[in-house]
């Protein structure tokens, strides 16, 4: 019997749904820091909030994007999970 005690989650997911969600966590963060740092009249066109020519800057817009990459980083985090504790182990 064995005193080490076996890893209590493994992985479930595939590796790609893990990349996938980090990279969509980058991506939100990415479109967070334009939302604070961008006029409303200085966002591309297609992000919600562009309004030709307003000074306004869209902070809540920031949030929200910013909250969802954190959320998309933590899922990704999450679905990693442990390896298998039979291909983690190392012979020494």
């Amino acid at each position: 019997m064995s005193d080490r005690m076996e890893p209590l989650t493994t992985r479930r997911t595939s590796p790609v749904v893990s990349w996938l969600l980090a990279l969509l966590g980058a991506a939100a963060i990415v479109v967070a820091i334009i939302y604070f740092v961008s006029a409303a009249g200085s966002l591309p066109g297609f992000f919600p909030g562009h309004q030709a020519g307003s000074a306004h800057h869209h902070t809540t817009h920031g949030i929200a994007a910013l909250v969802l990459g954190l959320l998309a980083l933590l899922g990704a985090w999450m679905s990693a999970g442990r390896r298998d504790a039979s291909s983690s182990e190392q012979v020494v």
